[in-house]
């Protein structure tokens, strides 16, 4: 049996994108995380996943470093996530709203997924 955690549309601002100009000032990035614990946790915070910690994790990766591919971003976040929490597998998807491009659209967004198996 596994538990999947989800945090959906969580709002970081970061200096991501290919152009010089999406490096100088902040933008809004939304993260959609899907979180695969390997069992179910006793009825213990301490035996699962903190969500202020997951927060806190993918604020410090954005933070740490301008990156310009909405991939890399998201596969900087699964690994990171990976690392730091007993995991079985990771998804992120990164959602960029305020994209510029020649044609109007929503927002842009990539997927990583990591996973032990």
């Amino acid at each position: 049996m596994i538990v999947l955690v989800e945090l959906a549309g969580l709002e970081v601002r970061g200096r991501h994108g290919a152009m010089p100009e999406e490096h100088e000032r902040d933008q809004p990035f939304l993260f959609d995380l899907e979180l695969e614990l390997p069992e179910p946790p006793a009825d213990r915070l301490e035996e699962t996943v903190d969500y202020r910690e997951v927060v806190e994790l993918v604020r410090e990766v954005s933070a740490s470093r301008e990156l310009q591919l909405l991939e890399t971003l998201a596969a900087t976040v699964a690994d990171a996530l990976m690392q730091r929490f007993p995991l079985e597998r990771a998804r992120v998807r990164v959602r960029k709203p305020e994209v510029r491009l020649d044609v109007p659209v929503e927002w842009t967004a990539a997927t990583a997924e990591r996973s032990r198996r």
